[in-house]
């Protein structure tokens, strides 16, 4: 599919999904900064207010009561931007939570470049690194609203620290979020090259493949929705029949899924990688899509580096 296919919210997705939630667990608890109209957590907190906890603008305290509220034994959801659940509050998550195996879900808006007018400040481009990096934590970039509802459910179902970043804009609904933890899914087979994506960027990816298909190249598509666990077998397995990959992600490319398919690859089965995201830089405000081909994610860029690929491997002259 491509992002002609018709767009949706990854928030209004997981706001539903909580009330769903809510519905099935009546020990289910969430927590937000002060940003439920944004984060959507206001839908369950409209359906079920005794278990719905406004704590202000103090982002390390809600994560502190989340952990403390879920070692009581309940199930807590905590949600704010990207920026303050990994930024502000990430000694509280890596003390509080990950270092007790707390059964909390952090679920943050507003990631990436995407967040546009905002700015820089606010543009939060290290965050998967920050949560891939600790013990325990499970790591989900869901690409769509089906993914984002689904990974929801999953977080749910599964016991531990949970960290899952949202788009503050709509994306083009590209899966049939049949998402499942450590598995990447394979949206589009084939033999040529690999793209690896995560996000808003796994749209391009399926646009670059049908681009490509044109002039009779294949090239196979990977949702890396799970960032942690991560499915090596996949990208290993890529990397042997196409030789060679391509990674897209609207994250820094210093500590993002690019690095970790550098790795994966480097230890078992060395091919070349090449790596689309965000440049050491931070953001800056402007039109959110603007931004994404501003910072090197445009779609002649990545068809570019994936002809390098092709060319590299002998594909094409």
């Amino acid at each position: 599919m491509s992002p002609s296919a018709p767009t949706a919210s990854l928030r209004d997705a997981y706001g539903t999904t909580l009330v769903e939630l809510g519905e099935r667990d009546p020990h289910l608890v969430v927590f937000d900064a002060d940003l439920s109209g944004s984060t959507r957590t206001q839908l369950f907190g409209q359906k079920f207010p005794d278990r719905f906890f406004n704590v202000g603008v103090m982002e390390p305290t809600m994560m502190s009561m989340a952990a403390g509220v879920s070692l009581g034994g309940r199930t807590v959801f905590a949600s704010t931007f990207a920026v303050f659940a990994a930024g502000q509050a990430y000694n509280f998550v890596r003390q509080s939570i990950c270092y007790n195996r707390a059964n909390v879900k952090i679920v943050a808006t507003h990631g990436g470049l995407l967040v546009g007018g905002d700015g820089g400040t606010h543009q939060m481009l290290e965050d998967i690194g920050l949560m891939r990096g600790l013990p325990g934590m499970t790591v989900i970039v869901p690409a769509d609203a089906p993914t984002a509802r689904a990974a929801t459910l999953a977080i749910a179902e599964r016991d531990g620290p949970a960290y899952v970043r949202l788009t503050r804009e709509s994306l083009p609904s590209v899966t049939d979020g049949s998402f499942r933890i450590g598995r990447a899914a394979e949206l589009r087979a084939g033999s040529d090259l690999t793209v690896v994506a995560v996000g808003a960027l796994v749209a391009r990816a399926l646009d670059l493949a049908e681009d490509l298909a044109q002039v009779g190249i294949s090239v196979r598509v990977l949702d890396a929705a799970s960032v942690k666990p991560f499915d090596e077998a996949a990208v290993l397995k890529a990397a042997r029949e196409t030789g060679a990959i391509l990674v897209l992600e609207e994250h820094s490319v210093l500590t993002g899924v690019g690095s970790l398919v550098a790795s994966v690859t480097s230890e078992s089965c060395p091919v070349p990688v090449r790596r689309i995201g965000v440049p050491d830089l931070f953001g800056e405000s402007g039109d959110p899509w603007a931004l994404l081909d501003r910072y090197g994610m445009s779609a002649r860029r990545i068809r570019d580096e994936a002809w390098d690929l092709l060319r590299l491997r002998g594909k094409v002259e």
